[in-house]
């Protein structure tokens, strides 16, 4: 019986017919020929809410409505991540059925009601999607089903699934895996990556083929060719790029970090950039590592190319969290001189708010240019721009554009500043990191830079 009460749910549309009576039963006191109406329609009602119930908690003993949520124990980081829910009817009628699921408390959504109306003995799936902004664990709730009948004076509810469901938010592997199919179907100029011509000659040979259309004749191999007297093929030689190169990806952790944009930190953007440009570079045959640092040095795993060695790094991406404390780049050039022997590239990931900023921490980084090919990457504020572009109606609206755009400008000194010492400079909307960094990699390589 207590089951009973827990499960039982008085729909609006029974209390709409419970007014109607009483407003008839108050009117019949003082018309005394609407009494026995209102007496005919109370009885009605009860009859049919007995009904019911009876339809939903009687026949509903050999099972009711089944639902269950299909997901991945891992998401996405940033992306929308498909959740389903598998609903079958077992009533022998067409039910209407209210699904509300119990997602984490982090996307602060209590608005996932989904009507469904099923048929009888049919089953459908729902699907919604869910976008996380933070790496950790989220733990799911139940799924509750509020079932009603044609009728709609009573309404039943059941809950499936765990009340402590885990999922884990990784970082994003689905962009990560966006970005491996079109590399490997020639494709990446459709997420912005552009075709960079080849200049120089850093390749490696790796066999000989036959001559084709469109071949350089300077490749062709004249001794090989001269072997084959009989064949009137010309073969040439084939190269391939340098291989087993160091990247290494090297993740600011310090306070600058955290801000956040499309409620992402530009941490978790870095991590996502990072991810993706490890697995472009395992494919390129090169060998990935990752370095992560802030106010004391971090995580170090050393670049490799090995079949677990994206998984290795995928775990130690997810546990990296936001320090609140100014990054100390003089023990990041200490950790790199020690950990990283061979030239590689490097790939900074951090943000400077201040021309000054960035030139207290110059010496450091002219300290890691010097041994390796250094790429420092940092975000535009995209905010700014619409501060600029709203017309100026007030004095304090001029005064905030006149600041804003200083904060432009100092931004585009600072990729000058370090490019008069030579190091490399990428600034970036942080929406646009992972297409732009890939396609400075891309340029490194074609150039031999590495």
């Amino acid at each position: 019986m207590k089951e009973f009460f827990r499960a039982l749910l008085l729909p609006p549309r029974l209390f709409v017919a419970l007014a109607v009576v009483m407003v008839l039963l108050i009117t019949a006191h003082f018309w005394r020929v609407l009494l026995a109406p209102a007496q005919v329609l109370a009885l009605l009602l009860a009859l049919l809410t007995l009904l019911d119930a009876v339809l939903l908690f009687g026949l509903g003993q050999r099972g009711g409505v089944f639902a269950r949520r299909v997901m991945s124990r891992r998401l996405s980081n940033g992306d929308d991540n498909d959740i389903q829910i598998i609903l079958e009817n077992r009533y022998p009628f067409r039910a209407r059925l209210d699904v509300v699921d119990d997602v984490p408390v982090q996307f602060q959504r209590r608005d996932l009601l989904f009507p469904v109306p099923l048929g009888a003995g049919l089953t459908t799936t729902l699907r919604y999607q869910l976008r996380p902004t933070r790496r950790g664990e989220y733990v799911f709730g139940q799924t509750n089903v509020l079932v009603r009948s044609p009728l709609g004076l009573v309404q039943r509810r059941f809950r499936f699934g765990d009340k402590d469901e885990v999922a884990a938010v990784y970082p994003s592997f689905l962009q990560m895996r966006r970005y491996e199919l079109l590399a490997l179907s020639n494709r990446l100029t459709e997420v912005g990556v552009k075709r960079i011509r080849r200049i120089g000659q850093s390749l490696e040979f790796d066999h000989i083929r036959p001559y084709a259309l469109g071949d350089d004749p300077r490749s062709i191999n004249w001794k090989a060719t001269a072997r084959r007297p009989g064949d009137d093929n010309l073969l040439v030689n084939h190269f391939e790029d340098e291989r087993a190169q160091q990247v290494y990806c090297v993740i600011d952790k310090g306070r600058v970090m955290r801000m956040p944009f499309a409620q992402l930190a530009l941490l978790d953007y870095a991590i996502n950039a990072s991810l993706v440009l490890s697995n472009i570079a395992l494919l390129k045959h090169d060998r990935a590592g990752l370095i992560t640092f802030a106010h004391e040095p971090g995580d170090v795993v050393p670049a490799d190319r090995r079949r677990g060695q994206l998984p290795r790094l995928l775990e130690v991406l997810y546990r990296q969290q936001t320090r609140f404390l100014e990054s100390d780049y003089e023990r990041l050039a200490a950790l790199v001189q020690r950990q990283v022997k061979q030239r590689s590239l490097l790939v900074l990931f951090t943000n400077f708010e201040s021309l000054h900023g960035l030139q207290r921490q110059l010496p450091y980084l002219r300290r890691l240019a010097a041994r390796h090919l250094l790429l420092v990457v940092f975000f535009e504020n995209t905010e700014l721009r619409s501060v600029l572009e709203t017309p100026a109606e007030t004095t304090d609206d001029l005064y905030v554009q006149t600041v804003a755009d200083k904060i432009g400008q100092d931004k585009r000194r600072m990729v000058l500043e370090l490019q008069r010492y030579g190091i490399h400079a990428l600034l970036t909307a942080p929406q646009n990191l992972t297409a732009n960094t890939i396609n400075r990699y891309l340029e490194f390589k074609a150039r031999g830079l590495i």
